[in-house]
């Protein structure tokens, strides 16, 4: 397995990311510029979602297969982001599945919308 292909730990991202933005790009944007940045790259991930799993179709030129690279994105400005903030992403998201787990205990196994077969 090579360096870049290696799985790595939400950590680990988040310090690449902080790396590369140092070093490569220079410095952050801002945070408000991050969270238009951010807005941007989630639209392109709903185009894309549109045309492949709704009904509109792909334009000519579209690369039907740029969903990976555009969630990747989404990705790497969320963790910019989280990096300028102060946020670990990895207790972020444990204390959120707590959350959830708890608030949520039996919301959905309750909810008969998702529970009842459809034919």
């Amino acid at each position: 397995m090579t360096q870049e292909n290696r799985d790595i730990s939400l950590r680990d991202a988040q310090q690449m990311v902080d790396e590369w933005i140092r070093t490569i790009g220079v410095r952050y944007f801002s945070p408000l510029t991050n969270m238009a940045v951010l807005t941007e790259e989630v639209g392109e991930v709903a185009r894309i979602m549109a045309r492949r799993y709704g009904d509109q179709s792909f334009k000519p030129g579209e690369n039907a297969d740029a969903l990976a690279d555009e969630l990747a994105d989404v990705l790497w400005v969320l963790m910019a982001i989280a990096n300028q903030t102060g946020i670990d992403l990895t207790e972020a998201l444990h204390a959120n599945i707590a959350k959830k787990t708890k608030r949520d205990a039996t919301r959905h196994i309750d909810n008969t919308k998702l529970t009842q077969t459809h034919n």
